[in-house]
This record gives C-alpha cells, sequence and structure tokens, in this order.
C-alpha cells in the first residue's frame, strides 16, 4: 500500500497544469467526470461522499482555474452541469488515465466478490486513517 500511494504522488502534474495548482482533493472529482461525463454539483458529491457545499466549493475552485465548465442544466436552471473542457480533456486524461488503466488491469481478473472485497479493504483502511489523524 505505501508504495502505491508513494507512486502516485509522484505522478508529475502536467507543464499545462502546474499554475493551477491542483491538489489532490481535486483528483477525485476530475476523475469522475473524465470517466462518467457531465453531472450535476450534487451527482459529485454523492459520489465524492461529501457534502453539496463542499462539492460546490471544489467545482468554483476548479472553474475559476479553468479546469471545469459549468452551465445551467436545460431542463432546471436551478442546478448546474460541471464538465470538463475540451481543451483540457486531453491533458487530464493523459495525467489521470494511467491510474485508471493501472486499477482496470488488477481487477478485470477477479470476481465480483472479489473485488467487493477490495473495495470493503480499501474502505475499511480509510476509515481507520481517518480514526488514527482525526480526519
Amino acid at each position: 500500500m505505501p508504495r502505491a500511494v508513494g507512486r502516485i504522488k509522484r505522478m508529475e502534474v502536467p507543464e499545462e497544469l502546474r499554475e493551477m495548482a491542483l491538489a489532490p482533493r481535486h483528483l477525485s472529482l476530475l476523475s469522475f467526470l473524465l470517466l462518467d461525463g457531465p453531472m450535476t454539483v450534487r451527482d459529485l458529491a454523492d459520489r465524492l461522499e461529501v457534502a453539496p457545499t463542499t462539492a460546490s466549493l471544489l467545482v468554483g475552485e476548479l472553474s475559476r482555474k479553468g479546469v471545469l465548465d459549468r452551465r445551467e442544466d436545460d431542463h432546471d436552471r436551478r442546478r448546474r452541469i460541471v464538465s470538463v473542457p475540451a481543451e483540457k480533456r486531453a491533458t487530464l486524461e493523459r495525467w489521470l488515465s494511467p491510474g485508471a488503466r493501472a486499477w482496470r488491469a488488477a481487477l478485470a481478473p477477479m470476481t465480483r466478490a472479489e473485488r467487493a472485497a477490495v473495495v470493503r479493504a480499501f474502505t475499511a483502511y480509510e476509515a481507520a486513517l481517518g480514526e488514527v489523524t482525526g480526519d
């Protein structure tokens, strides 16, 4: 586990994104949008398992940096749809896709039950780490 985390931290941020000071808290959000496409702030909050206000703050940060687009939902003007702008997509995919490909390669040979066990283990690890660190 420590080696895997260390490798992730060493992934070099592409030059085009360096001045944007992207933080680890942004990576999951960007990954969801790259893999699953545009979605509402509420959907992002649910997937990130954070409060909608937290997701909204993250989206605001990334929108101001030009990494995300926000637009009104055509069907409900109160909702905002968040997406990765076309001009940033290739750079973000090139940066984040190695991790997604590695997960797919690692999980593909496993049964559904084995994959579920991996998810439970990582969830338990995250919870235990939060208890130890007070997060």
